[in-house]
């Protein structure tokens, strides 16, 4: 794993595999949502409403699993100093608020129809928009710390401010299950499932193209930083030789 620490190392696996991840994901993305729009059957009792199911799910499973991979990142970075451990936890930020965002709106558009209404302030939903203001408030924190060059301190906050966001990843996976609840308990768990295989397959399909294109995405922002902090250092060093001539 530290061998890929080195940036010039990772820059070089990341410029091959950020377009394939990316067109790969967009691929399998859209042949799926255009078969569960196009081809797939009406579900039984809450008819063709279901079908945002194929965005919602795997939009919630992302914005979760990218403060799950930000909190990893904070984690190296904070104890192993991995060189790109910090680049990788604001370059997941962006990309995660996303898709916690889009969750949340798929979600008020599915549960019109089915709850009868956009909003409820239960648990799901609460911790679910909890997780996009940590997303928020993580991708200021990382825009101060990177404006500020006083010390190492400063830059360890938003890692710490990751490690202590990750509190409410539980919180959502088991809000539906601690407190009554308008949303529905988990379909899918390790081993088993309470969906029909049409919808899982394609469900597990959507889930497989948009992480796909977080991957891609991320890749992309890491390569973004990784440039930019190298332009800022030629500026800086070119800055200095005008000084000293």
């Amino acid at each position: 794993m530290h061998g890929f620490a080195n940036p010039a190392r990772f820059l070089r696996l990341a410029r091959w595999l950020t377009p394939l991840l990316l067109v790969t994901g967009l691929v399998l993305t859209g042949i799926t949502l255009a078969w569960a729009l196009l081809a797939a059957p009406a579900e039984r009792l809450q008819g063709d409403s279901a079908r945002i199911l194929f965005v919602h799910v795997p939009a919630a499973w992302l914005g979760m699993g990218g403060w799950t991979a930000l909190a990893i990142a904070s984690l190296t970075e904070l104890v192993w100093r991995h060189p790109l451990a910090a680049i990788g936890a604001r370059a997941s930020a962006v990309p995660g608020a996303f898709f916690a965002a889009l969750c949340l709106a798929t979600g008020s558009l599915w549960g019109r129809p089915a709850w009868g209404t956009w909003w409820v302030w239960d648990g799901r939903l609460t911790s679910m928009l909890v997780l996009l203001f940590l997303y928020l408030a993580y991708i200021a924190l990382a825009e101060a710390a990177d404006r500020d060059s006083q010390g190492s301190g400063q830059s360890r906050i938003p890692a710490i401010f990751g490690l202590v966001g990750a509190i409410n990843i539980p919180i959502i996976h088991y809000s539906v299950l601690w407190w009554n609840s308008l949303h529905q308990p988990p379909s899918i768990a390790v081993g088993k499932s309470a969906m029909a295989p049409v919808f899982l397959y394609g469900l597990l399909a959507a889930t497989l193209g948009f992480s796909l294109i977080y991957g891609g995405v991320v890749l992309a922002r890491m390569r973004a930083i990784l440039a930019n902090a190298q332009a800022d250092a030629r500026l800086r060093r070119k800055a200095m030789e005008l000084e000293d001539a």
